[in-house]
């Protein structure tokens, strides 16, 4: 109860000038009243003697009104809360900051997809290799950032420089061959992840490559890539 208590307290609230509504079906039933008693109309002594006997529907309201009643002021009072727009705010989480910036450069290309390798004894795929060592490599990476290029004929930016390597991992290990073209575009990867570090601190870019062939498509070539790397100090 306390907790609750202490949660309820917390709350802010974005609109509180929204409160002032709820007297408003007060007020327009006070209105609604006036309007049809506003006006004088002649008592006859035939309804006197209607009420005295009983006769007409002066009874007094049964649970099942009452509950109407109780349901629209919940509801009222839910719908006023709600535009008021209650925030609650936790206890300040501190995020690491002196952590690297990993960004993971992989080749998805055909190629990747020869069984010449082993994963537990077993014959896998450079793919299948590749995703099994960087899962357990990123899994262990708390407190860096990472990211991941994909690339075949071109790269692209799989998911940008984050904390969340959870995320980070699912898009890999759902990254399939071919999905980024039949080629190799060794240097425009390398360009892709330099423009992506180029704007973090410099002692903490690393960029990771991983290929298993040649430089056989792309507008950069790997050797230059690589110097546009260094001069960045990455």
């Amino acid at each position: 109860m306390s907790d609750l208590i202490s949660f309820i307290l917390a709350l802010e609230f974005q609109w509180p000038l929204a409160f002032l509504l709820l007297p408003l079906p007060l007020i327009v039933r006070y209105k609604s009243n006036q309007k049809q008693t506003g006006y004088l109309a002649p008592q006859l002594p035939l309804f006197e003697t209607v009420r005295e006997l009983g006769i007409g529907n002066f009874s007094a309201p049964n649970d099942k009104q009452i509950w109407k009643i109780i349901i629209l002021v919940l509801a009222w009072l839910s719908l006023v809360l709600a535009c008021a727009k209650p925030t609650y705010i936790g206890d300040q989480v501190d995020v690491p900051l002196s952590g690297r910036d990993l960004m993971l450069a992989i080749d998805i290309s055909p190629s990747m997809q020869e069984t010449d390798m082993e994963i537990g004894g077993r014959q896998a795929s450079r793919l299948g290799v590749v995703k099994s060592v960087v899962s357990e490599f990123v899994e262990q990476r708390a407190g860096d950032r990472v990211g991941l290029v994909l690339f075949g004929s071109q790269p692209y930016l799989q998911s940008p420089l984050s904390f969340d390597t959870v995320t980070a991992n699912r898009l890999l290990q759902e990254a399939y061959l071919g999905m980024a073209g039949q080629a190799t575009a060794i240097g425009d990867a390398i360009a892709l992840g330099v423009k992506r570090l180029r704007q973090r601190a410099e002692q903490s870019r690393v960029l990771v490559l991983l290929s298993d062939g040649a430089n056989t498509a792309g507008e950069i070539p790997p050797e230059k890539a690589a110097q546009l790397a260094a001069q960045e100090k990455i």
